[in-house]
């Protein structure tokens, strides 16, 4: 029988090390000294007890996260969920120069997968360094691998149309890097980009520079390994979206493939089994109002969006793959 992979992507809004942490730097404190002013043990325990909650009920095999200061912290929420699931997860993280000091990390269960190689990030840079794109590689017990780059592009607090350029920049260097693997691994390789990308699955970052495709006709008939399969498209109905602002509902959060994963070919190793989904109901209360905003946790610095029953301002998305 084909082996499946549950494979997920949350960005954990802002789960940071307590106010004072040994484990930052001076220069860091002082820049995050006012959002982290109450942010104890006990609400850091509490954030991580939220976020697990979840995670347990989606029992995943692969987890890709964002918004995550570092390692420790990172590894108490592994931990967490190594003892809910009784199941051998294993972090794969590396510290970028991001102003605010968050990362992208993956997380993986060890009875399956082994990490081959090293992991890489890209440290892309505008007039700061921005979020690494990091990629890992994870082998299967059957021996196939799943190349995993993992992504969070710059914000849209600047304004969308201000701040596109950067993601622009950014899906151009992602580009650059998938044409790098299949150069390296063959026209076959199974490539799975997740992220956070700040962009919808039509913007120009996305669709221009990155060059990613909705339209399945146009990666079957390419000639070239070049596109990548946007999967998330799928999810743009209006009614439920990733990440909320106003009464404006976003996909931002999403999963694009290779074309091996995409197109059955002999080459593949890979297929996807079911269409992605936004995970909104894991759990009672992760969504809230008309426009099914997810109900964040927030930080008590900002004391009117704190909330302790709360998880994070994004949601979660799932990509089940099946392997031959």
């Amino acid at each position: 029988m084909p082996t499946t992979h549950r494979l997920f992507w949350w960005n954990l809004e802002n789960l940071f090390d307590t106010v004072n942490s040994t484990n930052r730097t001076e220069k860091l404190q002082r820049t995050l000294n006012k959002e982290l002013k109450g942010w104890t043990a006990a609400i850091l325990s509490k954030k991580i007890a939220q976020l697990n909650k979840v995670i347990t009920a989606l029992n995943p095999d692969i987890l890709g996260v964002c918004e995550v200061e570092n390692l420790p912290v990172l590894q108490q929420l592994v931990d967490a969920m190594s003892t809910a699931l009784n199941r051998p997860y294993k972090v794969l993280h590396q510290d970028t120069k991001d102003a605010r000091g968050i990362d992208v990390a993956f997380i993986y269960d060890s009875s399956k997968y082994t990490p081959k190689g090293e992991l890489f990030s890209l440290e892309v840079m505008r007039r700061n360094a921005t979020r690494d794109i990091v990629q890992v590689q994870l082998q299967t017990k059957a021996g196939n691998l799943l190349v995993l780059l993992g992504n969070h592009w710059p914000a849209r607090s600047d304004g969308k149309y201000e701040s596109e350029p950067f993601r622009m920049m950014v899906g151009e260097v992602l580009s650059y890097w998938v044409k790098r693997i299949h150069e390296i691994e063959g026209k076959g390789a199974s490539i799975v980009a997740m992220g956070d990308f700040n962009d919808e699955p039509f913007d120009r970052s996305l669709v221009e520079y990155a060059k990613s495709t909705h339209i399945s006709k146009q990666i079957e008939n390419s000639t070239t390994t070049d596109y990548l399969y946007n999967l998330s498209a799928a999810c743009i109905n209006g009614k439920m979206g990733t990440y909320v602002f106003g009464n404006e509902i976003n996909v931002l959060d999403q999963f694009l493939v290779s074309k091996a994963i995409a197109v059955k070919t002999k080459l593949s190793r890979f297929s996807v089994a079911a269409p992605v989904r936004i995970c909104h109901d894991a759990v009672p209360g992760m969504v809230k109002g008309e426009y099914n905003a997810p109900v964040k946790f927030g930080r008590p610095a900002e004391a009117s969006t704190f909330n302790k029953e709360g998880f994070s301002d994004h949601l979660p998305i799932a990509l089940t793959l099946e392997e031959k």
